[in-house]
């Protein structure tokens, strides 16, 4: 089921209201632990924290949920903890806090946290939306929603961004976009460009495609390609469009599709 936020949640199970929730910290820095487990301990968490991947390894059995980071120094890594935890205990759901995205979603991890980006409010909510996975069977959590956003914000709020596969299908829009079609941005996932604006198919389609296949960038400055979903410019404003390549989450090749409202001087 959807949740509406972009993660994938499996509900049901064994419901236990009365016990708190055990979360498994491990950093090998003792200031992030004490911040991170200070915090979840007064939003009602059980926390058992490490900084070594081999006292980890020790109290698997005791959690509901584990954090693990992703470099832990000396060549260790919390991928290794996430490998025995998933083979010794598989219902439990993961999530790995790196400083890159070059991990894949999914896989080990359940969830992939950005350090440095993400904030306490993103592992919060991380935590609140694997709290209702289904005990005894792995489910991946689709992180679509933050691996984008992240993207989308550091390109700025005031221009129309949405990220396609090679085929126009929309895999994330932004507010600003949504808005422009009076349509929530959950509304777009898995809907195709083309079907919903077919004046567009003629002369985007190929475009968009050539962008995904050969990792190029496209320019257009808004001269004669039109872009039916936008507003029209006027003699004062044009559509400053910018179509640049992206992996996508699953690993496919896809593009970002930009354009930003330019005062024509």
């Amino acid at each position: 089921m959807d949740d509406g936020s972009g993660f994938e949640v499996v509900r049901g199970g064994r419901d236990e209201p009365h016990r708190p929730i055990c979360v498994l910290l491990l950093d090998d820095r003792e200031e992030n632990l004490l911040l991170r487990s200070t915090i979840l301990r007064q939003k009602g968490y059980r926390v058992l924290t490490s900084t070594s991947a081999e006292a980890a390894q020790e109290i698997l059995d005791e959690i509901d949920i584990a954090v693990l980071d992703y470099h832990l120094g000396a060549g260790k890594f919390g991928t290794e903890v996430a490998k025995t935890l998933r083979e010794r205990r598989p219902e439990v759901p993961i999530i790995i806090l790196s400083s890159t995205l070059e991990r894949k979603f999914g896989g080990i991890a359940d969830m992939h946290l950005l350090k440095g980006h993400s904030s306490v409010e993103d592992l919060l909510a991380a935590l609140r939306s694997l709290e209702a996975k289904q005990r005894g069977k792995p489910v991946v959590v689709d992180s679509r929603d933050f691996y984008y956003s992240r993207i989308v914000m550091a390109m700025g709020d005031d221009m129309v961004v949405e990220i396609l596969d090679r085929e126009g299908n929309w895999q994330y829009v932004n507010d600003y976009f949504a808005a422009l079609n009076n349509q929530r941005r959950a509304w777009y996932v898995g809907r195709n460009l083309y079907d919903h604006f077919p004046a567009m198919r003629e002369e985007w389609a190929e475009i968009v495609r050539t962008v995904a296949d050969t990792r190029e960038t496209y320019i257009d400055r808004r001269s004669h390609h039109s872009l039916p979903q936008l507003p029209e410019e006027s003699q004062h404003w044009q559509w400053n469009v910018l179509l640049f390549p992206l992996k996508l989450h699953d690993g496919r090749d896809g593009a970002v599709l930009s354009a930003r409202l330019m005062e024509r001087k």
